[in-house]
C-alpha cells in the first residue's frame, strides 16, 4: 500500500509539472483580436504584438483573395494590402503552435472632402487643422489657385468633423460654412459632416438566448436595410474568441441567424462574435462574455466593462490625519494652489464608511502617489502663478510616496481595504517628465530631451510641434525615450514595481500622447508578462489623449493600453447638453463615429468632468458661456462660480443618465455626484465636502446620482448591450441598448418642459410593455408604438418586454 501511494504521488507531480512547465509558445492567444482597420487599395502594416500578446510570433499566414498578406518575422509587422475594389469587414487566418486564429479587417472606400477659403485680404500661409489631424496647425498646407482661393482635399471616412483655417498665425472659421458650434474657448469651430458611402444603414439584432441540456442558442436578426440580397454563410463570420465557429453550428432562416453553441464550449468564459456583411456593408458587431456558461451580466463585477471609476485628487478629498497638514508658505501662494489636506487616510475613512459602496462605484482612480517638492515654483507663461505640487504630477523621487498624504504601509492598507470593498485602485501614473531635483534627472541627464531648441527657442508646451519631446514647464524635464533604452527600460521598470509593491489594479497614464508607442508597448509587455499571465489578473490603463481619432486609437490595442478618455466625444456632449437649440443629432453620429474606432463594447472613458476641465456645472449654470472672451482660468482666481439655479442641478443629472447609459467606461470625477462647480485649473479641484457641508439641493443631487449609478450596476444590457438609436431631436435623445438578458430603453429631455412622445420599436422584438426601472409602474402598448412623457429637463429608464 505504501508503495502504491508512492508511486501515485510521483504521477501526481509528473502530471502537474508537465502542466506548470509547459511553455508560454504552447498557450492559446487570450487576448481577443480587434478589427484593423485599412482603406481599399492602400498598403498598411500593424505591429503582431500590438493585436496579440504572445512569446512566440512564428505565424503562418493562409493567403485571402481580397487581402495581400506579408508578414515579417524579425520585425513582427504584418503588411497588408486590399483590393481597390474590396470593402467590408472580413477575416484573414493564421496558424500559430497548429491552432488556427483569425484576424477581422475593415477595409474601407476612399472618400475625399475638399475645403476653400478665400481670404479677404492677402495671406502669407493658410493652413486646414481641425479633429481630422487632431488640431495640427502645420501638416496640411493649403495651395493657392489663380482666382485667389486656397484649396486642399484630403481623405475623410464617414463622421463629424470640426475645423478651422489658420491664416497667417490666426484662427478663422470657414465663413462658407455656417454650421458652427462653440468650442469651449470663448469661440466657434467649423463642422463638417461626411456622409456614408452606403446610404441606409445595416444592423444585427440581438433576439434571444435559448438553454437546453447540453447546448445554448444564440438568435439574432439581420436589418438588411437596402440589401436585397438572399442572406447565406458567406455574409455571416461568427467567432469565438479568435476562432471560427464551424458552419454547421450557424443556422440561416430567412434573415434570421442562429448560433448553436455546446455548454462545454463555454467553460473557459469565451467571447462569442458575429456580424453580416454583405456587398461590402457590414453590420455592428454584436458580442456576448460567456461567465460560467452564461452571458455576463448575471454575476456582478466580473469583468472589466463592469468598471464604474470615480476620479479622486488625494488633496482634495478628504482629510484624515491633520498631522500630516503642512501646507507650503509661501508669499503670493494662493490656497488654491497649494496643499489642503486631503490624505490616504481620508480615502480609507471614506472606504470604511461606506461612501463609494453606497454611490455605486468599485474603481478608484487615485491622482499620483508619488513624491513631490515640498515648495512653490513659478509658472512659466503669465502671469506667472505659484504652485506647489499638490496634485502629484511633479515627481521628486519616483520610488517614495508624497509625505503629505501618508506612508507606503498605509498606501497598501487602503489598496487592501478597497480590495475588501470589491474595489479595484487605479494609480495616476507620470511617465512623460520627472521634477528637476529628481534623482533620475540629475544622475543621467543624457535620458532627457533639451529644452532648447536648435533655433533658440524654448521647447516649452509646443505640444504638436514637438510632441514626444516638448517640456511643460521650465523645471519638469522630459524624458527622450525614442534616444534612450535605458529610460524606457528604468520608467516601464519603476511602474512594475508600484502595481508589485502596492497590488494596485492598474494606471491612469497621463500625457500619453507626448510618449512614444515604444514605451507603451514595452510596459504593458511587462504587465502581461510579469503580473496579468502568471496571477491570472486583468489589470487595467487608461490614458490622457488629446487628438484625432486616428491618434488617440493607435496607443488603444491589446498590446499597449486597453482604452482613454474619449475627449472627442466629449468634446460634443458638453454644448449639446449646455445648449437649448442644440440638436442631440450631432452627438448621434460621434456615437457611431466612436463605435466604428473602438466597437460598441469599448472601454474607453466616458467624462463629464475632469481636474483639466471646466466643470460642467460651470457651463450649466451659465457661469462661463461656451461663447465669447471669458478667460475660463482668469475666472476662477477672481469669481470663481457659484451654483445659482436648481435646474442646473437637473441638467447635471440628466448628463450623467446618459454618460451611465452610453457604451464605454463611465469616469465620476469626484464632486460630480453633489453638483460641485469650479472653472479652469485650479478652480476645478476644491476640497470635497460631505454630509452637512452639503446644501439641500446637493443632497438631492447625490441621491438622484446614486439612482442612476444604481441602474447601471444592476441592469447588463447597459454594460454589454449594443446601441440603437430611436430619436434625436434638438429637445430628446431616446436610444435602446439590448444584450442578451435584457432591453433598456433610455430617453432625454433637455427642454424645459415635459415632452409626450411615441416611439416604435423595431417590431421584430415583439414588445407590449415597459417597466419603469425609477418608478416601478408598468405601461402596455400595442403594435410596437410606444408612447410615454419624459419630464422637463428629465429622463426616463425602461426595460421593454
Amino acid at each position: 500500500m505504501p508503495f502504491f501511494n508512492l508511486k501515485l504521488r510521483y504521477l501526481i507531480l509528473i502530471v502537474f509539472l508537465a502542466n506548470f512547465l509547459k511553455p508560454i509558445s504552447a498557450q492559446e492567444i487570450s487576448d481577443i483580436i480587434q478589427p484593423v482597420s485599412l482603406i481599399a487599395g492602400q498598403t498598411d502594416s500593424v505591429l503582431v504584438s500590438d493585436l496579440f500578446y504572445s512569446s512566440d510570433y512564428n505565424l503562418k499566414f493562409v493567403s485571402n483573395p481580397s487581402i495581400k498578406i506579408l508578414y515579417n518575422l524579425s520585425s513582427k509587422k504584418l503588411f497588408l494590402t486590399p483590393d481597390k475594389n474590396y470593402e467590408g469587414l472580413t477575416l484573414i487566418e493564421f496558424k500559430l503552435n497548429k491552432i488556427t486564429y483569425e484576424i477581422p479587417l475593415r477595409v474601407a472606400m476612399t472618400q475625399f472632402q475638399s475645403f476653400k477659403f478665400k481670404p479677404t485680404a492677402k495671406a502669407r500661409k493658410v493652413n486646414l487643422f481641425g479633429t481630422f489631424n487632431g488640431w495640427n496647425r502645420e501638416s496640411l498646407p493649403m495651395k493657392l489657385d489663380n482666382n485667389g482661393v486656397y484649396n486642399i482635399t484630403i481623405p475623410l471616412e464617414a463622421g463629424r468633423y470640426e475645423y478651422k483655417f489658420f491664416v497667417d498665425g490666426k484662427e478663422l472659421v470657414d465663413p462658407s460654412n455656417s454650421d458652427k458650434t462653440p468650442n469651449g474657448m470663448g469661440d466657434f469651430n467649423s463642422v463638417i459632416t461626411v456622409a456614408p458611402r452606403h446610404v441606409e444603414e445595416t444592423f444585427l439584432h440581438v433576439l434571444e438566448k435559448k438553454y437546453s441540456k447540453s447546448k445554448i442558442v444564440l438568435e439574432y436578426y439581420y436589418g438588411k436595410g437596402s440589401q436585397n440580397g438572399k442572406l447565406d454563410h458567406s455574409n455571416v463570420f461568427t467567432l469565438m474568441n479568435n476562432e471560427r465557429i464551424s458552419q454547421s453550428q450557424v443556422k440561416i432562416a430567412g434573415d434570421t441567424i442562429s448560433v448553436v453553441l455546446k455548454s462545454g464550449e463555454l467553460k473557459k468564459n469565451p467571447l462569442v462574435r458575429i456580424w453580416v456583411d454583405q456587398r461590402g456593408q457590414t453590420t455592428n458587431i454584436q458580442t456576448v462574455r460567456f461567465i460560467n456558461g452564461k452571458p455576463a451580466g448575471e454575476e456582478k463585477n466580473v469583468t472589466l466593462q463592469d468598471q464604474i471609476i470615480y476620479s479622486i485628487m488625494i488633496d482634495r478629498f478628504y482629510d484624515g490625519d491633520s498631522s500630516n497638514d503642512r501646507p507650503v508658505i509661501l508669499p503670493g501662494l494662493s490656497y488654491k494652489a497649494n496643499y489642503q489636506g486631503g490624505d490616504f487616510q481620508g480615502i480609507i475613512d471614506k472606504i470604511n464608511s461606506g461612501y463609494f459602496d453606497s454611490l455605486g462605484v468599485n474603481t478608484l482612480w487615485l491622482s499620483p502617489v508619488v513624491d513631490n517638492p515640498d515648495s512653490a515654483y513659478r509658472e512659466y507663461p503669465a502671469p506667472h502663478r505659484l504652485y506647489t505640487g499638490y496634485h502629484g504630477y511633479w515627481p521628486l523621487h519616483s520610488y517614495r510616496v508624497e509625505e503629505h498624504f501618508g506612508t507606503m504601509a498605509l498606501l497598501k492598507k487602503l489598496v487592501q481595504l478597497a480590495h475588501k470593498h470589491k474595489i479595484k485602485i487605479l494609480f495616476d501614473y507620470v511617465a512623460h517628465h520627472v521634477f528637476i531635483d529628481n534623482p533620475i534627472y540629475r544622475k543621467h541627464r543624457d535620458w532627457f530631451g533639451s529644452l532648447s531648441l536648435p533655433d533658440g527657442r524654448k521647447n516649452l508646451r509646443l505640444w504638436d510641434e514637438e510632441r514626444l519631446t516638448t517640456w511643460f514647464d521650465v523645471y519638469l524635464p522630459t524624458f527622450n525615450y525614442v534616444g534612450s533604452k535605458a529610460a524606457r527600460d528604468a520608467m516601464t521598470n519603476n511602474a512594475i514595481w508600484w502595481l508589485k509593491e502596492t497590488d494596485a489594479d492598474g494606471f491612469r497614464h497621463d500625457a500619453v500622447k507626448h510618449v512614444p508607442n515604444s514605451f507603451w508597448r514595452l510596459l504593458t509587455y511587462k504587465m502581461k508578462k510579469e503580473i496579468e499571465i502568471p496571477e491570472k489578473r486583468n489589470l487595467f490603463q487608461i490614458g490622457e489623449t488629446f487628438g484625432s481619432y486616428n491618434l488617440v486609437s493607435s496607443y488603444v490595442n491589446n498590446g499597449q493600453l486597453n482604452a482613454q478618455f474619449n475627449f472627442n466625444l466629449y468634446d460634443v456632449a458638453i454644448p449639446t447638453f449646455v445648449g437649448e437649440k442644440t440638436s442631440f443629432v450631432p452627438l448621434e453620429n460621434e456615437l457611431k463615429k466612436s463605435f466604428l474606432v473602438y466597437g460598441y463594447n469599448n472601454l474607453m472613458g466616458n467624462i463629464m468632468d475632469s481636474h483639466d476641465k471646466v466643470r460642467f456645472m460651470a457651463y450649466a449654470d451659465g457661469e462661463i458661456p461656451l461663447t465669447g472672451n471669458v478667460d475660463a482660468s482668469e475666472l476662477g482666481w477672481d469669481d470663481p462660480p457659484k451654483v445659482k439655479h436648481e435646474s442646473s442641478y437637473k441638467k447635471l443629472k440628466l448628463y450623467l443618465s446618459y454618460l451611465l447609459t452610453i457604451p464605454g467606461t463611465p469616469v465620476i470625477d469626484y464632486g460630480d455626484e453633489i453638483g460641485m462647480t469650479g472653472a479652469a485649473d485650479p478652480d476645478n479641484r476644491r476640497m470635497m465636502r460631505f454630509g452637512n457641508q452639503l446644501s439641500n439641493w446637493e443632497k438631492e443631487t447625490l441621491v438622484g446620482v446614486r439612482k442612476i449609478i444604481s441602474l447601471r450596476k444592476n441592469n447588463p444590457a447597459l454594460r454589454y448591450g449594443d446601441f440603437e438609436p430611436l430619436d434625436a431631436d434638438t429637445s430628446c435623445f431616446v436610444y435602446l441598448r439590448s444584450d442578451m438578458n435584457q432591453r433598456i430603453l433610455v430617453a432625454l429631455n433637455k427642454s424645459g418642459s415635459e415632452k409626450t412622445i411615441t416611439i416604435r420599436l423595431p417590431s421584430i422584438y415583439n414588445l407590449h410593455e415597459a417597466n419603469d426601472l425609477l418608478y416601478g409602474n408598468t405601461i402596455k402598448f400595442n403594435r410596437d408604438l410606444f408612447t410615454f412623457t419624459i419630464p422637463a429637463t428629465g429622463y426616463k429608464f425602461f426595460e421593454v418586454k
